[in-house]
């Protein structure tokens, strides 16, 4: 007789479990998570009046005398379970810092917002797609004797797309260190929109707070060929940030001159390097500023927070620009599954973090992001809600009761994560019947001509 799978002989096992049901409930309320995290303690609810005990929890009484949590983790390549949940709420936070709610007000729609787009500049011809890749009348080669042009019409998932059309000549080392300073150049960026702002109707720039306010919330995106861009709603607010109406001196037109000029002037310079010099990094001279008008005419509002949140659950790997986890080895990039352009933005990385000018870049831990250290989503404070926010709602939900002068003493300690090969079967099932019917309820709703169909 064949025998089963490790996977299925654990599976019947863990369903053959006195407590079976009660570890599926668990399984089902992490959403089927890939690696959930292990606790062990207990948790009392107190009356904070009389000090009557209102619940007592645990984990003595649970499977394995744990209970399991959520990773968190936004990597679909990691977890796809709570990636969605993580893309849910980028969506509503997002959405929120655009129409109002989560305790932002509705008249947010109708302050001055943009939907800005900022690109890497240009660190040597890549092949594109789309159209006649790079063509040239003259032909001619370059100082390796490599084709300079590229007359081919290259599919969107070509390989060869975003790959540089002569490696020697591609300069990896602008391109690593633009990406280890590009938030800095964002930082940059948003400090002189706010000065343009203020210069342009004859404000004192350092006065500019007590006028309007700046909010923004943005997501890094790799492009094919390995770099960064970023895409970002901007927003002009009150001083008060959302709570009150901007001056009305600020236009939409004002602003969207701000962030064009802006983008095209900041600068940040790298550190001296003996054998490099010092290097000026700017924006690409591609920059898109679109206005997000309430009446309708332009980009929908609901369309833009979708398209941030699709972002956040990418990692490197998944973009084909780095992968997933740090290198701890140079030995590492030659077996990593990546392609040779980005095998050399890693190398770059790992050559440059070497120097004692670059340490505090700390090039070697971030070579894996191809010297990118920005978080994939950040925000100002006064933007939207926070993700801590919305958990907390999320959370509130789920016990169906508030008791507003209780008082919860926890005791909670690690002791693993993660599942067994049976369990991860289990789970991975479970986190597809979940997907499966959102998505018939999302169709349902959206037949029904419902309210917005995407939930956390």
């Amino acid at each position: 007789m064949r025998q089963l799978p490790e996977a299925d002989r654990d599976a019947i096992r863990i369903a053959q479990a006195p407590k079976f049901p009660r570890w599926l409930e668990q399984i089902t309320a992490t959403g089927g998570c890939s690696h959930p995290v292990h606790l062990s303690g207990s948790t009392i609810t107190l009356d904070g009046t009389t000090g009557e005990i209102l619940h007592h929890y645990d984990t003595r009484n649970e499977p394995g005398e744990r209970l399991l949590v959520r990773c968190r983790n936004r990597r679909a390549t990691v977890c796809p379970a709570c990636s969605r949940l993580h893309a849910g709420d980028t969506f509503h936070l997002v959405r929120a810092g655009l129409l109002g709610g989560k305790n932002v007000p509705g008249a947010v729609r109708h302050r001055p917002r943009l939907f800005v787009t900022l690109t890497a500049p240009s660190f040597g011809p890549v092949h594109r797609a789309g159209e006649l890749c790079r063509p040239r009348r003259d032909g001619g080669t370059c100082e390796h004797g490599r084709p300079l042009g590229c007359g081919a019409v290259h599919a969107p998932d070509a390989p060869v797309v975003g790959q540089p059309l002569c490696a020697d000549c591609y300069d990896y080392t602008a391109h690593v260190l633009w990406h280890a300073h590009a938030a800095k150049l964002w930082d940059r960026f948003v400090i002189d929109v706010r000065r343009r702002l203020a210069s342009s109707v004859g404000l004192v720039q350092s006065r500019f707070a007590q006028h309007a306010r700046l909010s923004f919330a943005r997501v890094a995106e790799y492009q094919k060929r390995a770099a960064v861009h970023v895409h970002a709603i901007v927003r002009l607010d009150g001083p008060d940030g959302p709570d009150n109406e901007p001056p009305a001196w600020g236009t939409t037109e004002l602003l969207i001159d701000a962030v064009r000029a802006s983008a095209h002037r900041v600068l940040v310079r790298t550190p001296y390097s003996s054998a490099l010099g010092e290097l000026a990094l700017r924006w690409g001279t591609q920059v898109d500023a679109r206005s997000l008008r309430a009446d309708g005419d332009g980009p929908d509002d609901d369309a833009v927070a979708a398209y941030v949140a699709k972002y956040v659950t990418k990692g490197a790997s998944e973009t084909g620009a780095g992968i997933d986890h740090p290198l701890t080895t140079w030995d590492g990039i030659g077996s990593a599954p990546v392609t040779e352009h980005v095998r050399n933005l890693m190398r770059t990385c790992w050559r440059l973090g070497g120097l004692p000018e670059y340490a505090p870049l700390r090039l070697r831990a971030w070579a894996h992001t191809l010297g990118y250290r920005g978080h994939i989503l950040t925000k100002s404070r006064a933007y939207s809600t926070t993700y801590a926010a919305l958990r907390a709602e999320r959370a509130d939900r789920m016990r169906h009761v508030y008791m507003p002068n209780a008082v919860t003493e926890r005791q909670w300690r690690y002791v693993g994560s993660g599942h067994t090969p049976g369990a991860a079967l289990i789970a991975a099932g479970i986190a597809e019947d979940l997907a499966e019917s959102r998505r018939l309820r999302a169709e349902a709703r959206q037949e029904g001509g419902g309210a917005d169909n995407r939930s956390s």
